[in-house]
């Protein structure tokens, strides 16, 4: 017989619970389990001195088979970072929480026109010597294929260089 710790959740409702609600802050939810951890280097959530940050990984997702989910305290995302989370994870969902209820949901949606997120494969390209910001044409989203707007080089997903 189990005790009241080891209960199973019934459904996915409770399972997320298992990771602490938080009174207002944000929620990145169905992050593709393989990228949740570059989505903490991305936001730097390891500098993140004052509220709770929750992650957890391989949660089972009826969406995306295995899923993430980051639950950071007190924090309200960017724009410029959610477009650096989109550009990571596209059709990922953030969540503004405010006083333990979702106050916003947004859907993620790559952008057609990354500006200043990625920064450029070619070593001679201006964008590297001149303060210009980085402009990237997407013209495949899946799989990601993005061409830069001064020197035309084509980067893949997996070359990627975000600081």
């Amino acid at each position: 017989m189990m005790n009241e710790d080891e209960q199973q959740p019934n459904n996915e409702k409770e399972r997320e619970r298992i990771i602490s609600f938080i009174r207002e802050g944000t929620v990145i939810d169905h992050i593709p389990h393989q990228k949740i951890f570059d989505l903490v280097r991305i936001l730097a959530l390891h500098k993140n001195t004052d509220g709770t940050i929750s992650i957890a990984t391989n949660l089972p997702s009826k969406k995306c088979g295995k899923k993430g989910i980051i639950k950071v305290e007190g924090r309200f995302l960017t724009p410029e970072e959610a477009s650096k989370i989109a550009v990571i994870c596209p059709h990922v969902t953030m969540n503004t929480i405010q006083d333990y209820r979702v106050a916003q949901k947004i859907n993620l949606t790559l952008p057609r026109i990354i500006k200043n997120i990625v920064t450029c494969n070619n070593p001679h390209c201006i964008s590297n010597h001149e303060r210009i910001p980085t402009m990237f044409h997407v013209l495949e989203e899946s799989p990601l294929k993005i061409k830069c707007n001064y020197c035309e080089i084509i980067v893949h997903r997996e070359e990627l260089i975000i600081p």
